[in-house]
């Protein structure tokens, strides 16, 4: 995977969107991918948090029939946490400080979420030839 080119997304989603405070990639079962957070927050404890809580999402949007998930958001007094699906397997976390307009998060992350899951498509598709080759011993 090029980790760089998913940090790149992270951050420049961060820098088109203020108030952009924390963000985390993560697989749907709550392995951390990648993250740019703060000392303050647990990468790994985040992820796990997002993926449990996007699981529930996605499970209510297929039993009451409104469709694949997009993304869910919870607000707190200091701020937002939205949580984002790429594709069924991965999920993006995005956390926001008191000021962050919410309506511009999800216009500007909807392409950082298609690069994303490209980056996280790429890996896949690489490590399954390499499978392949392994397996026909090349």
């Amino acid at each position: 995977m090029d980790h760089q080119a998913l940090a790149r997304e992270m951050r420049g989603l961060r820098e088109q969107v203020t108030g952009i405070t924390d963000t985390a990639v993560a697989a749907a079962d709550g392995l951390l991918i990648a993250a740019d957070t703060a000392d303050s927050i647990d990468p790994e404890g985040l992820a796990a948090l997002a993926a449990a809580g996007v699981g529930l999402a996605r499970r209510t949007a297929e039993a009451t029939a409104r469709g694949s998930l997009l993304r869910t958001v919870t607000y707190g007094s200091h701020g937002c946490a939205a949580f984002y699906a790429v594709g069924a397997t991965a999920l993006m976390v995005v956390l926001g400080d008191e000021g962050i307009d919410v309506d511009d998060l999800h216009r500007a992350a909807q392409p950082a979420l298609r690069r994303i899951g490209s980056i996280l498509t790429d890996e896949a598709v690489l490590t399954d030839e390499a499978v392949q080759q392994a397996a026909e011993g090349v």
